[in-house]
């Protein structure tokens, strides 16, 4: 099992960068060459959104991006330190900010994930969330002497 972490200032500039690499690393893996701009979407969205999310949060911590090769499989999993609340609860720290409009963005970002994604899995708790996608590969090609 190789793992490739990244972490990086929730600066929005960083993003494409997390992109770039996630994509890289997936074809390394074997990702099927027609589903990586989907990788490089769903990765996006889900840099983007963490971003967001420390910013607004104001958590200096690096958002987290984990790239992992397994056996038939290839998983993203881009990981907060905001803290969740809830449906209905306010997180802890929330100011009086558009807390309305913030989990509209957040759950539209969700949205266009799991579109991008059949496997993703969501959790979230009082000391951050993390969002695991996963693809299939395929496996290496055999060479025929």
């Amino acid at each position: 099992m190789a793992t490739v972490e990244l972490r990086f200032s929730a600066l929005p500039e960083h993003v494409r960068t997390a992109r770039l690499v996630a994509a890289a690393v997936a074809r390394r893996a074997g990702v099927d060459e027609a589903v990586l701009d989907e990788v490089r979407l769903a990765v996006g969205e889900a840099c983007s959104r963490a971003v967001g999310l420390h910013q607004n949060g104001g958590i200096s911590a690096p958002v987290k991006v984990l790239l992992i090769e397994e056996e038939k499989q290839f998983s993203i999993e881009v990981g907060d330190e905001a803290p969740h609340a809830a449906p209905g609860e306010r997180a802890p720290g929330d100011g009086p900010g558009d807390a309305d409009g913030e989990t509209e963005e957040d759950e539209m970002g969700l949205a266009v994930i799991s579109g991008l994604v059949d496997d993703v899995e969501v959790s979230a708790g009082e000391h951050g969330g993390s969002i695991r996608m996963r693809w299939p590969t395929a496996p290496p090609a055999t060479l025929i002497a």
